[in-house]
């Protein structure tokens, strides 16, 4: 999930789109547990009136699908494993669901099926989320299915600022499924003191007790603003800095691991102090463990989004499409919204969940306000040669 929207703060580039702001600072999110502290399970909050009262209805068009996503990506029941968005959605559509928490990082999952999707080859699996860069790459060489507009009705509820993707203008491949903020989580009570900077995970008392991302959009870049180098505009001999810094510190044990989303359960249960972290994996671990905290680093967070993709050749084309439309409904979205504490793209997500939980709005993380939004940045635009350039160093700085 190394993610991406733009800017940064100070006088390295401007503020961020003033438009984007807006609409990513109305739409928040809510905590999962709210829900379940209500009693709302499986047929709850989805269930009866609510569902007869939103709208546009999937096609009970029947079969299978097979979705990958991110570990932690989705509303789950206290057993780990049933959803209520997916329970409903089978009970509406007849589909029978196959959930897949496979994407660990980009970069693994697109070394696992490149070879089939190379070879015009069905990789059995109906949607997938990647995020923005990753996204883009499959779009260009040709590996994604077309939206059917006509399945997909509900895709006019994605936000405005999210409709016009530059690596996919009018969503016709893709649909945003969150976004969220890359900075440091943490465990107060192991590290001893409140951290605030990606150069507090450098200090001495912290080695062998943290780790970085193997993303290395999320981890080159907030390295990069702890040096004072623009992760945006940059020469490669910025980012061949950033690499020795990280080589050094993995190479002396100060890095105790690259991780993809596995850093949670070694954060969870005190194998490591603090980490690269994404900001709905921190809130969710928060409802276990209270000592838990997440913070955007003073040198700014990357913020992100990871979008729902149909890879070519899918069995279930239709199907994937259903279940796109389901989850852009303003109430689904919402129940989504208040397991994962990501940012929500859909339009009327935030509305449906005031009225659960009206207090969410005031925590940041979840509810971004234009100035946290204005300490945050994208990772430089790679061409394909600079993209190979820039993973074969990091790669090989990182061990892998």
């Amino acid at each position: 999930m190394s993610k991406h929207f733009n800017n940064k703060s100070a006088a390295m580039r401007p503020l961020p789109d003033p438009e984007i702001l807006r609409t990513l600072k109305s739409f928040g999110l809510t905590r999962r547990h709210f829900l379940r502290n209500l009693g709302l399970g499986a047929g709850g909050l989805l269930g009866g009136s609510l569902l007869a009262a939103c709208g546009t209805q999937p096609q009970a068009v029947g079969g299978a699908l097979v979705f990958a996503n991110w570990p932690l990506y989705i509303d789950v029941e206290e057993d780990g494993t049933t959803s209520p968005t997916l329970l409903n959605f089978e009970k509406e559509t007849n589909i029978k669901t196959e959930y897949i928490e496979e994407v660990d990082d980009n970069t693994t999952w697109f070394a696992k099926y490149r070879n089939q999707l190379a070879a015009g080859q069905d990789i059995g699996r109906d949607l997938t989320v990647l995020t923005d860069w990753m996204a883009a790459r499959m779009i260009k060489l040709g590996w994604t299915e077309e939206i059917t507009e006509a399945h997909v009705p509900n895709k006019a509820n994605l936000l405005p600022a999210l409709q016009n993707a530059a690596f996919d203008p009018g969503r016709k491949r893709s649909l945003t499924w969150q976004s969220g903020l890359t900075g440091i989580g943490y465990n107060p009570k192991l590290t001893g003191r409140e951290l605030s900077s990606i150069n507090d995970l450098f200090a001495e008392d912290l080695a062998g007790k943290v780790t970085f991302l193997s993303e290395m959009r999320d981890t080159a870049g907030l390295v990069m603003t702890s040096m004072g180098l623009d992760p945006v505009n940059h020469p490669f001999s910025d980012f061949e800095k950033a690499m020795e810094r990280i080589k050094t510190a993995g190479d002396s044990g100060q890095i105790r691991a690259f991780t993809g989303n596995e850093y949670a359960n070694d954060l969870a249960i005190g194998n490591i102090a603090a980490c690269v972290a994404w900001s709905g994996d921190i809130i969710q671990l928060q409802l276990d463990n209270a000592d838990l905290k997440f913070v955007v680093p003073a040198e700014g967070a990357n913020l992100f989004s990871d979008n729902m993709l149909i890879p070519a050749k899918a069995a279930h084309k239709r199907n994937a499409e259903a279940l796109m439309d389901y989850v852009y409904r303003p109430e689904v979205a919402a129940q989504i919204a208040a397991w994962v504490n990501y940012i929500s793209p859909v339009t009327g997500a935030k509305a449906e969940m005031e009225k659960l939980d009206p207090d969410m709005a005031n925590n940041e993380l979840i509810f971004p306000s234009e100035k946290m939004l204005a300490n945050t940045f994208q990772f430089k635009i790679l061409n394909d040669e600079e993209d190979k350039a820039y993973q074969e160093l990091f790669q090989k700085t990182i061990g892998a």
